[in-house]
């Protein structure tokens, strides 16, 4: 039996649906009663379990095998995915597949790649089975910035940089398979899409799939900063991306394309292309 963290998430709830769609046993962790009854209401296994709280923990891990964790990116992170860790083996879970991030570093200024780094240190000294999935930046990021994109300009502070975008589904198409596979134990997969695109590229192609044009704005980063806040990111957040694409982004220091989705799938990566055309109605005006 697997266990799903993130079930009512984006990588965490399509992980969710390949896995019905497979028939394949699983049980949904979340944090709320009514995510609970949502998820039972659509024939799955759900429970409740919170990664603030430890002692919830337990019964949800009852018969478990295989642990799928991931959790957002908050100050917390590292508390609550140790947490997990911990319980999961108390509970003699076999195996955790985790998401990571690309850029984790234990000296990285990025907030949620020094946590991922210290997650999966933890991880591989646990004495647990695991795999852990580092995926670079989610094309999904791209939707943040749908209005100032649906009126024309695409606001960034990346300089030159570009980055393997990588779509979130295919992410979960990985999670998936090393979930319900042998052979995956103690493997770090670096997950990417097929190509390199800086924003000038990004724009290009946004402007040639929604039919007007889309010009990138590399903007000074305090003013990247307060469009982050104004779109709703907390000042955490809102720091953690500045630095992120002003220093990993524009610096060059994002990785170049594996091709691991394909290899481990059988099925190409998505393109930003592909991206672009399934989201066309957010990007519209």
């Amino acid at each position: 039996m697997i266990l799903v963290s993130g079930a009512t998430g984006g990588i965490g709830g399509e992980v969710c649906r390949l896995l019905k769609e497979n028939q394949t046993p699983f049980r949904a962790l979340c944090r709320e009663e009514e995510q609970v009854a949502s998820l039972r209401k659509q024939g799955m296994d759900a429970v409740l379990g919170d990664f603030d709280r430890p002692e919830t923990l337990p019964a949800a891990m009852q018969g478990i095998d295989t642990m799928f964790l991931i959790t957002p990116p908050t100050p917390q992170q590292v508390a609550q995915e140790t947490a997990a860790i911990d319980a999961a083996k108390a509970a003699g879970v076999g195996r955790i597949v985790k998401v990571s991030a690309s850029d984790g570093n234990v000296r990285s200024p990025v907030p949620w790649a020094k946590a991922h780094a210290l997650i999966d240190h933890h991880l591989r000294a646990a004495g647990i089975g695991w795999t852990i999935l580092k995926p670079t930046a989610f094309m999904q990021n791209f939707l943040w910035f749908k209005d100032p994109i649906a009126r024309g300009f695409l606001p960034q502070v990346t300089g030159s940089g570009s980055v393997s975008w990588v779509d979130t589904r295919d992410v979960a198409r990985v999670a998936a398979t090393v979930l319900t596979e042998d052979g995956h134990e103690g493997a770090t997969y670096f997950l990417t899409g097929p190509e390199t695109l800086d924003m000038k590229e990004a724009s290009a192609r946004l402007s040639k799939a929604i039919g007007h044009k889309v010009r990138y704005l590399d903007l000074p980063s305090p003013i990247f900063w307060a469009i982050l806040r104004l779109t709703g990111n907390s000042k955490w957040m809102a720091r953690g991306l500045v630095v992120q694409f002003d220093d990993v982004v524009a610096g060059h220091h994002d990785i170049d394309p594996t091709f691991e989705i394909e290899r481990l799938t059988g099925k190409p990566p998505h393109s930003f292309t592909d991206f672009i055309e399934d989201h066309r109605k957010q990007f519209s005006r």
